[in-house]
């Protein structure tokens, strides 16, 4: 039973950072095409989609996958406790995200393109984090 939940947690965290990945590329082109009213509408369109058909399906089919997997290893070692913490970190930021799909649908968000750009770095350094950890059990 092991391997079909830890089959089934890599998918769904593969299919949880496509929506991680692709989101602020979306606000990238959202804030520096803004007058684009015809584009925008478009945008609006993929980023609710990408948000609620695939994103949060996928965060919480992770979630629970890995809770599953926990269940089986048990809650033990350094490296679990780390992986868990960047996690979290990792939801904070995906719901950050929501947060500005969320204002750029009312016309709301003054962030640049180049913030958005920026942004775009933070889950890799999590997922190496993330990965290093179930990889490596460092501890």
């Amino acid at each position: 039973m092991y391997e079909w939940i830890l089959w089934f947690h890599v998918l769904s965290f593969i299919s949880w950072f496509s929506a991680v990945f692709y989101m602020p590329r979306l606000l990238v082109y959202h804030a520096e095409h803004i007058e684009n009213k015809d584009y925008i509408k478009v945008l609006k369109i993929q980023e609710m989609k990408l948000m609620k058909v695939i994103g949060f399906p996928a965060m919480w089919a992770t979630l629970i996958s890995g809770s599953g997997l926990v269940y089986f290893v048990g809650f033990s070692g350094g490296w679990l406790h780390v992986k868990i913490t960047f996690v979290l970190i990792l939801i904070a930021y995906f719901v950050s995200l929501d947060k500005y799909r969320k204002d750029f649908a009312v016309d709301k968000c003054q962030k640049s393109g180049k913030f958005f750009r920026m942004y775009n770095e933070v889950p890799t350094v999590l997922m190496m984090v993330i990965v290093a950890m179930v990889v490596f059990k460092p501890f």
